[in-house]
């Protein structure tokens, strides 16, 4: 069932929102080289013990894991993008890592991902976080009543294709709001006008991610982190939005955050 949420609704997932934008922020400002995945866990449970809430992903057991997940975020790294497991892995130069976070604050979830390059960047490892960037902030664009779902999957299919990358369908985005899922898989290739006609009170999390190479993934051997099949270099990035009478409403925002709009890919 899709639950459509009043404006003060809104307003507590925004309260949620904020503090998951204020963790990823900690979070990947603290990761660098010689820094453990675990120690980045570990900084994340003491944010949510402080805060009191309540993590999305403690206890996880969805069809497609090898529950239940026993982290309160997701840590992907170079070939991983979806459902990292935290474990005993340090940073190393030119790392790139994905962390995907998502809590509940007084009954209302809000879910957010960032993917950063640690140390020395290398320009095709940037290139890939930027598009996922750009791609995330042309769904947001079109994210308006009257619009239609298959409007924010084209808009992000339209920002990959431009750069080159393979889109996989499998994974998307989805709807949120009690629930860190709820109704609506929110595909990252689509048509326009296809699709639900969008109505204020919709709130969604958006999270296009790319493979550099290939649109197919495989599993490790944990049975949840979830890699390019070929080996390839990811990167994700997802937003909690509420669709409002007026411009859309980005709930996991980060503080100093500038929106990555028009640019394009390098050449």
């Amino acid at each position: 069932m899709i639950e459509l949420k009043t404006p003060a609704e809104i307003d507590r997932m925004h309260v949620t929102g904020r503090f998951v934008a204020e963790v990823l922020t900690a979070v990947t400002r603290m990761a660098d080289v010689g820094v453990n995945l675990l120690d980045l866990e570990q900084h994340a449970r003491g944010m949510i013990k402080r805060r009191g809430a309540e993590s999305c992903y403690w206890d996880y057991s969805p069809s497609f894991g090898k529950g239940p997940f026993r982290n309160v975020i997701c840590l992907a790294v170079n070939d991983a993008v979806l459902h990292g497991l935290p474990h005993d892995y340090v940073l190393r130069d030119g790392d790139v890592l994905t962390a995907d976070f998502a809590v509940t604050i007084d009954g209302w979830a809000a879910d957010s991902a960032h993917t950063v390059v640690v140390g020395n960047p290398a320009e095709e490892d940037l290139r890939i976080v930027r598009a996922t960037e750009e791609a995330l902030e042309a769904a947001i664009d079109v994210a308006r009543p009257g619009n239609r779902m298959g409007d924010i999957s084209a808009a992000i299919y339209d920002v990959a294709s431009a750069y080159g990358y393979p889109v996989n369908t499998e994974f998307g985005g989805h709807g949120i709001g009690r629930t860190m899922h709820e109704d609506l898989h929110v595909s990252n290739k689509g048509r326009p006008g296809r699709g639900m006609k969008l109505r204020p009170g919709l709130t969604l999390a958006l999270e296009p991610w790319f493979a550099r190479t290939t649109d197919r993934i495989i599993y490790d051997d944990d049975g949840w982190t979830i890699r390019s099949a070929d080996g390839s270099r990811t990167a994700h990035s997802e937003h909690t939005i509420a669709i409002t009478e007026g411009d859309p409403v980005v709930l996991t925002r980060r503080e100093g955050e500038i929106p990555a709009t028009g640019r394009g890919p390098s050449t």
